[in-house]
């Protein structure tokens, strides 16, 4: 690899760590979680611990399935980094783009749509963290060079 695609691998294997780190955060601290979450959403770190006990359950739940989620995520676009893309598969490039884009548009869309614009903001920043080196290492994948 060249020093530029050197410094976008890290970087994309940086965030990936972050991924897996994050969903594990999710499942493991999900009173830290709730109250992170209540303060983007809600603009207090309380307010989900006033639902319900049923709600308040559910969404503990609902912050532990996503949070495993992103730890299995994070793991599968760690080891594609490791392997096939850093060895420039055009493959890897587009299993790691083509599921990143669907659930940005996916994820981002229902947030605005069910009034949940604070989602769609963590949403661009976390999939503009992958987007940059994505789209700077996009060249060395597709315009081959001889």
């Amino acid at each position: 690899m060249n020093r530029i695609n050197v410094f976008w691998w890290r970087w994309l294997v940086t965030v990936a760590v972050g991924v897996i780190v994050f969903g594990i955060t999710l499942v493991a601290a999900p009173d830290l979680t709730r109250s992170a979450f209540s303060l983007l959403v809600f603009s207090s770190p309380n307010t989900i611990g006033v639902f319900s006990e049923p709600a308040f359950s559910y969404v503990g739940l609902a912050h532990a399935v996503v949070g495993a989620l992103m730890f299995g995520w994070g793991i599968m676009i760690l080891f594609i980094l490791l392997g096939p893309f850093r060895r420039g598969s055009r493959e890897a490039w587009l299993t790691i783009v083509i599921p990143l884009t669907a659930w940005f548009v996916a994820d981002t869309a229902f947030s605005l749509l069910s009034g949940f614009w604070q989602n769609a903001v963590l949403n661009t920043v976390f999939g503009g963290l992958f987007a940059v080196p994505l789209v700077a290492t996009y060249g060395t994948f597709f315009e081959r060079h001889s």
